[in-house]
């Protein structure tokens, strides 16, 4: 029953929401009393996956491969706990105030439908399932984009849903060869199943069509420009949201099925992720370079990061992929962060271009403060996680041989250091534009980002034990027996592989 908790929570936390009188405050509490609920159900499933391995739950008793599975590793049961977090943070922040207009409409009810999405979508174990759940977070992302509309927000909000559809034609086809030749959905059977069914010509289409419906959804090169086209125009705790899990959920379903179906690291699909990685990493950056809007600077700056959680895999290393891991969970907590941090910017000086800010270092030094752990954090500036986690990064192209792409990281690295130095500098340095100071922030709107900057400096200051767990997290991964032992049982995980 646990493992179903945080599919369930957030259900029952939006048909509890949905039924409530229209009274905000009372739903500002509901919505984040279930994100509290998550959390503690996400963590609960960490620990007894920490202490007792892999779980699995056949539901309703249907033995796997007949029934729906549920299935928590250590890597997904991480992401659920970070999906938990960011639950938090996003609902405490509309105590500071949600537009009455969005907030009648549905507004806690979709943040629930889509967190209820991204749970299922790390936790099935079935990959027609893995499909249903990414339509649920789509249908949730595509209302809460263009809730209460304006024009801004429904061109944003077509481009997201159109290559998003898109995304979903090419998994759907994918889905269809691949059932087609094994005759099965479930990822441990299809594991078990597949080696022996494959052929050289259909290995290559299916792998390149899983890696184009995943690399849409994470926001890779060539196909990530409706990324930035879309995340700047929502509020931003919806910003935040998306930033923080939706292109997660891509990064997650492509190391999933990649280490399950395709765990050659050989293979030519391999080498084309590792270039598209590398691209990823200087496009995003270069793009970050010539922005001058806050949420935009951050919108590049999530394309150019995917690269770095998506090059692990590429090399197929338990070195590497527990380095891209360990930055997964650091970018979760600094991207969602700095989200939050502009619309606080954008509610005290009404816009975020960085030509109209500044002062903001001298008139509120609390947030400045707190805004500058993920900046740096961000930029990679020693010690903190995001410097870290880029060193396990680089350490691993390094052991590998891929000199060129260490390379392109560091270089990715240094734009990076640029662009927030440019937030730095426009919104908080320089001095203030002309006008009446801005009213100083409540505690409701700067309690959702203090909580995840100590997370930030929690993983900072913990990298040593978290790495390890991201290590252990990698190793499995790359070494499907477990999962396949853990959903089949015995008799097939030594038979699989």
């Amino acid at each position: 029953m646990l493992l179903a908790l945080p599919i369930l929570l957030p259900l029952a936390t939006a048909i509890v929401l949905q039924l409530l009188p229209y009274r905000p405050r009372l739903l500002r509490l509901g919505a984040f009393a279930g994100a509290v609920a998550i959390l503690a159900a996400a963590i609960a499933l960490f620990v007894r996956v920490e202490s007792r391995g892999i779980q699995v739950l056949q539901v309703a008793s249907w033995p796997a491969p007949f029934g729906i599975t549920l299935v928590a590793d250590l890597f997904s049961a991480l992401l659920v706990v970070m999906a938990g977090v960011i639950a938090v943070a996003i609902t405490a922040s509309s105590f500071a105030g949600v537009d009455p207009r969005r907030e009648a409409l549905g507004y806690h009810t979709l943040i629930h439908v889509l967190l209820m999405g991204v749970a299922g979508a790390f936790l099935t174990g079935d990959l027609f399932n893995l499909f249903v759940w990414f339509e649920v977070m789509l249908i949730a992302s595509f209302v809460l984009m263009s809730l209460y509309r304006t024009p801004a927000q429904l061109r944003a909000a077509f481009i997201y849903v159109g290559l998003n559809l898109l995304a979903s034609a090419f998994l759907l086809t994918a889905i269809g060869l691949l059932y087609g030749q094994a005759g099965t959905l479930n990822l441990a059977d299809l594991a078990r199943a597949w080696p022996e069914r494959r052929t050289p010509a259909l290995d290559a289409s299916l792998s390149m069509l899983f890696l184009t419906a995943f690399g849409i959804k994470a926001g890779l090169f060539p196909l990530f420009f409706w990324l930035p086209a879309s995340y700047h125009a929502p509020p931003a705790a919806i910003g935040a949201l998306f930033a923080g899990l939706l292109t997660k959920v891509g990064v997650y379903a492509m190391i999933r099925v990649f280490t399950l179906l395709f765990p050659d690291a050989g293979a030519a699909v391999y080498i084309v992720l590792l270039v598209l990685s590398a691209t990823t990493m200087m496009v995003g950056m270069a793009g970050a370079i010539g922005q001058d809007d806050f949420r935009r600077v951050l919108s590049f700056n999530l394309v150019g990061h995917i690269g770095f959680t998506t090059v692990g895999l590429a090399l197929g290393t338990p070195r590497a992929l527990a380095g891209s891991i360990l930055y997964v969970l650091h970018h979760m907590l600094v991207i969602t962060s700095l989200f939050l941090v502009s619309g606080l910017i954008l509610r005290q000086r009404r816009t975020t271009d960085l030509r109209a800010l500044g002062g903001l270092y001298s008139s509120q030094p609390a947030v400045a403060a707190l805004a500058a752990v993920p900046l740096f954090s961000l930029a990679g500036i020693p010690p903190l996680s995001g410097f870290v986690a880029k060193v396990a990064v680089v350490a691993a192209l390094v052991d590998s041989g891929s000199y060129a792409v260490a390379a392109v990281a560091l270089a990715a690295s240094l734009l990076t250091v640029v662009s927030m130095a440019k937030l730095w500098e426009e919104a908080f340095w320089k001095p203030a534009p002309a006008g009446p100071p801005p009213a100083r922030p409540g505690a409701a709107g700067v309690a959702p980002i203090a909580l995840l900057v100590t997370l930030t400096l929690a993983l900072t200051a913990a990298a040593g034990p978290i790495h390890d767990v991201s290590r252990r997290a990698a190793e499995q991964l790359l070494d499907g027996k477990g999962y396949v032992r853990a959903v089949l049982g015995e008799e097939t995980g030594r038979a699989a592989r």
